[in-house]
């Protein structure tokens, strides 16, 4: 039988947000300075009157913008030592690592950067389908290439991964409403399920 697993993965795998935590972590004056800058944002975005990947990439790019591709993944390195395992939830890492995976293929889906996702994706074994941060000559713009992996973009990056190949199974795990959509496409669906 051939499966899909589909994880998302702030809060469905983690504990905790992880674009907060690597910011801090990637430059913690820069990001206190920042993050007060952008508070009458984050309430707007709360009372859902301002574009969430809008505020995203300016949050995002008020701390990373400029900074080069090799300092940003060394820093993405050192984030991956300091928080695995101690972020993940026990029964979703339990349950990871218990995946049989012969004819099996899991992706983690995340509207996170592939950034600071990258180095947990590759300690899963993971495929990773995530917001994808632009670099030119190596320099993070502060753009995303393409749209913000989130919702109905999850199920589109998906279909373009996966092309014409077919599963038995597809079983989906997310913790809120940006995954609706993928739940959707999934023959199986679980919300919350590591909780």
């Amino acid at each position: 039988m051939k499966k899909l697993y589909l994880f998302d993965f702030d809060g469905t795998l983690t504990y905790k947000d992880t674009m907060f935590l690597f910011l801090k972590f990637y430059n913690p004056a820069k990001y206190s300075f920042q993050f007060l800058k952008h508070v009458p944002l984050f309430v707007l975005l709360k009372l859902k009157l301002a574009n969430a990947e809008a505020v995203k990439k300016s949050f995002i790019s008020s701390i990373l913008e400029g900074e080069s591709k090799y300092q940003i993944e060394k820093k993405a390195k050192l984030f991956f030592d300091e928080n695995y395992p101690t972020l993940f939830r026990e029964n979703a890492l339990d349950f990871i690592n218990n995946i049989n995976r012969e004819n099996t293929e899991s992706y983690i889906v995340s509207a996170s950067l592939d950034i600071w996702v990258k180095p947990f994706a590759e300690k899963f074994n993971m495929k990773l389908l995530s917001t994808e941060a632009e670099f030119k000559d190596d320099i993070f713009t502060g753009k995303f290439v393409g749209k913000n992996c989130n919702k109905e973009e999850k199920v589109n990056r998906i279909k373009l991964e996966i092309g014409d190949k077919k599963f038995d199974k597809i079983i989906a795990f997310g913790d809120t409403s940006g995954d609706k959509a993928m739940f959707k496409f999934a023959n199986e669906s679980h919300y919350r399920f590591f909780h």
